[in-house]
């Protein structure tokens, strides 16, 4: 099949089929076009990594799983041990676990290009209704999962409870903290970015060690890490009962890079090269929607979902358009740094930005157009202001003080409903007031933030962040000795956020517990402990 006058080759028709439902293109439609593989998995289960779903809308979500039966190959001709060309990988969606209602089936394409990932775009559901689905590929079968759809727009939801994590650090510890989110049957899940780590730890007694042995830097070894995460049994029980929202940090590429620019100064054309591998890489195994496909070192990832009336989630990317770190270039002084204002006069310029101006603009209309009770900004890197004696780190929103202080002033002169940040990256829990004027400890509360500590990463040091706590009174809340995450409910009045611990991360059977739970009432910014 070529039909060039519609500018479709077999591979796009193949790739747009993967998104079509038994309802509107049949399968064996589907399979007459094109010589399609389907093999008798005979080397081993193609589904190891699992399965997840994403991107929920009113009427359906994404569905994800990635065909490979050897998942850590090293040969980059064969990613995941497949080879050859597409896979033709059915998938079922039933309105119950035991599948015997099935209301949507089809076929999506396992394509070589990207390492054989799938990705389907299911629509036709039903609005705020749970569902299961599995897939199927020869003789092969995928567990199965659940996956929820938004609310219709503006229907008065009473309730939204989801859970945020960020810094998963493979070599550090175990992933209890994911199963312990599992138990809690959030109904959706925000990852807030390290999702993998690149480098390697050098010290021989890392809990687990990274099974490559060698820093992610290219297509084979960013996809054999993520497959590595993909293999952990909490991260794929977390995935396969909940759904799925996204954005990343800077692990997934680089410590510390901002846009073109990397922490150990490559030249830009290059780094760009390596950022493309990464992103690409990320996108073959995230549940993400066919917009998101990357275009070489460019991925489009900040997005917004409404949760009916109740709330309206930002999804935003906080490392592909922001300026580069202040004072870039100085020794030592790639990626994150502490710096002065009279050291680093650059930090404090008007013109940067740590969003970029498409999407500071993009954020600022989807804000004043809101007309959801509570505004939650889902983003990667401290926000709230932190005097370390008279330094400040560069690489958080404390680098980019005048995009803070836009973003704040837009929701206090917008009357922005209940807005609450939500962040990660720092390894330890925070609680903040976010104020329009820092430097006035009597200025106005116009937002609030909640931190996440990492799911495994080792935390920062926690007698030397006390000591920074009087130069800053809007923090609440600190605490960087528990790995964890940050479960919350979400009502018409209020939200209640809990800081949940795992009692060991090197125990993959560690308990949990809860820390601290705070209240924001509606109208009224700022946590308040319960």
């Amino acid at each position: 099949m070529d039909d060039r006058r519609s500018g479709m080759t077999r591979r796009s028709f193949m790739r747009a089929a993967g998104l079509a439902t038994l309802g509107t293109l049949s399968a064996s439609t589907i399979l007459s076009c094109a010589s399609l593989t389907r093999p008798r998995w005979r080397a081993g289960n193609p589904f190891q990594l699992g399965v997840a779903a994403g991107s929920p809308s009113p009427d359906g979500f994404v569905l994800w799983t990635r065909l490979a039966p050897d998942p850590l190959s090293a040969d980059p001709a064969r990613p995941g041990g497949m080879s050859g060309g597409l896979v033709a990988v059915a998938y079922e969606v039933s309105s119950a676990p035991d599948f015997r209602n099935i209301l949507r089936k089809g076929i999506g394409m396992a394509d070589p290009e990207y390492a054989y990932s799938v990705h389907v775009e299911v629509t036709g559901l039903a609005p705020g209704r749970m569902y299961w689905y599995r897939f199927m590929s020869g003789d092969a079968s995928s567990r199965a999962g659940c996956a929820l759809t938004a609310p219709s727009p503006g229907a008065a939801v009473e309730r939204l409870c989801f859970g945020s994590v960020s810094c998963s650090n493979y070599e550090h510890g175990y992933f209890s903290a994911y199963r312990h989110l599992a138990d809690e049957h959030p109904d959706l899940v925000l990852f807030l970015g390290d999702y993998i780590y690149e480098y390697v730890d050098p010290k021989p007694d890392a809990v687990r060690h990274h099974s490559d042995g060698v820093p992610s830097r290219d297509l084979r070894t960013y996809r054999n890490r993520y497959a590595q995460y993909r293999l952990d049994p909490d991260l794929q029980r977390l995935h396969a009962e909940s759904t799925a929202l996204l954005t990343w940090d800077d692990h997934e590429v680089q410590n510390d890079y901002a846009d073109q620019w990397s922490e150990t100064f490559d030249d830009p054309a290059a780094f760009l090269i390596r950022r493309a591998a990464a992103y690409q890489a990320y996108y073959e195994h995230m549940p993400l929607r066919s917009p998101s496909r990357p275009s070489g070192p460019s991925l489009h990832l900040y997005d917004r979902l409404d949760w009916g009336s109740l709330a309206r989630i930002f999804l935003l990317d906080g490392r592909q358009y922001r300026s580069r770190e202040a004072c870039y270039g100085a020794p030592d002084h790639g990626g994150g740094h502490l710096e002065t204002d009279v050291s680093c006069p650059e930090r404090l310029e008007p013109v940067r930005s740590l969003l970029g101006a498409a999407q500071e603009e993009w954020l600022y209309g989807g804000l004043t157009r809101s007309t959801a009770r509570w505004n939650l900004l889902a983003q990667d890197v401290l926000m709230a202001r932190l005097r370390q004696g008279d330094r400040y780190w560069t690489d958080d929103w404390n680098g980019y003080p005048a995009n803070r202080s836009r973003l704040l002033r837009h929701i206090h002169e917008s009357c922005v409903s209940n807005p609450v940040v939500l962040s990660g990256d720092i390894h330890s829990f925070w609680a903040n007031d976010l104020k329009a004027d820092f430097d006035d400890p009597r200025s106005a509360t116009v937002a609030t933030e909640f931190v996440a500590t990492s799911i495994s990463s080792h935390g920062v040091p926690y007698e030397q962040f006390l000591r920074y706590l009087p130069d800053n009174p809007h923090v609440r809340y600190f605490e960087s000795r528990r790995r964890g995450y940050v479960s919350a409910e979400v009502t018409p009045e209020k939200m209640t956020t809990r800081f949940r611990a795992v009692d060991d991360a090197t125990d993959p059977r560690s308990d949990v517990s809860t820390l601290q739970t705070f209240v924001v009432e509606t109208g009224r910014p700022g946590p308040q402990s319960a």
